[in-house]
């Protein structure tokens, strides 16, 4: 039997202990193998009336030093759950699921839009681009119970063919120039006819404009502002919708 601890302040037992969640047999060899290079938690969240749990690297500071800023092509967005993911995650758990409906999660790091998805019936891929960050997913699916939920990795300079989907999400994919064009490849592909894609980050970063910019003649665009609030952070979120002009 293995235990880890629930990270966060509903982790906590009434006398303020930290709670532990008993990891099923199943997801054992992906956290034991996991285990060897990271220590590890479970994160607790609260999606649209949903408790969901997500494997996490409880000591993430050595991995987001200021030798590698936000901005840094290499970041390592992966190792945490970040606010734009929740707000999307949300929006998601609203989307009524549709007989042989496809959603693609693109950079989904530990993959909240795609899991609340997959618990809320819908047939998910969820994509990054190493294997290993695919092994969190993988076991948090099996720790949420989320049977129709598929793991691939995907290099968007190298995409191989997933096929085309309904729906495409990613939260915080915007960070970098670096990756415009190949995502831009990546949209247009993989994006069925008909389909849409949402979109969840910072309402302050940078670099969001110059891509929707570079969008805008493939693609009508919409956004809203939403404003995201918890225990001990505040902030907007800005949430985009496209989907292909028809020509």
């Amino acid at each position: 039997m293995l235990k880890l601890p629930i990270a966060s302040k509903r982790g906590l037992s009434r006398e303020g202990r930290k709670r532990k969640l008993e990891i099923p047999e199943k997801a054992l060899p992906i956290v034991k193998r996991l285990s060897s290079k990271y220590s590890l938690d479970v994160e607790f969240v609260k999606v649209a009336g949903r408790g969901f749990y997500f494997l996490h690297v409880a000591d993430i500071i050595p991995l987001l030093s200021e030798k590698r800023p936000e901005t840094a092509p290499d970041f390592p967005f992966w190792v945490k759950i970040w606010e734009a993911s929740l707000v999307l995650a949300e929006f998601v758990a609203k989307i009524p699921p549709k007989r042989g409906q496809r959603i693609l999660e693109l950079g989904a790091g530990l993959s909240v839009p795609g899991m609340v998805a997959s618990s809320f019936g819908h047939d998910v891929v969820v994509t990054d681009y190493e294997d290993e960050i695919m092994d969190f997913v993988r076991a948090s699916a099996i720790i949420n119970n989320c049977e129709n939920l598929k793991c691939e990795r995907l290099d968007w300079f190298e995409p191989r063919d997933l096929g085309q989907f309904d729906v495409i999400l990613g939260s915080e994919l915007l960070f970098h120039p670096r990756f415009f064009d190949p995502l831009y490849g990546v949209l247009k592909d993989f994006l069925a006819p008909g389909g849409v894609i949402y979109f969840s980050h910072a309402s302050d970063r940078q670099t969001l404009m110059p891509f929707f910019k570079m969008c805008q003649d493939e693609f009508q665009i919409a956004m809203q502002k939403k404003h995201f609030k918890s225990e001990d952070k505040e902030m907007d979120i800005l949430l985009t919708r496209l989907t292909r002009k028809i020509n």
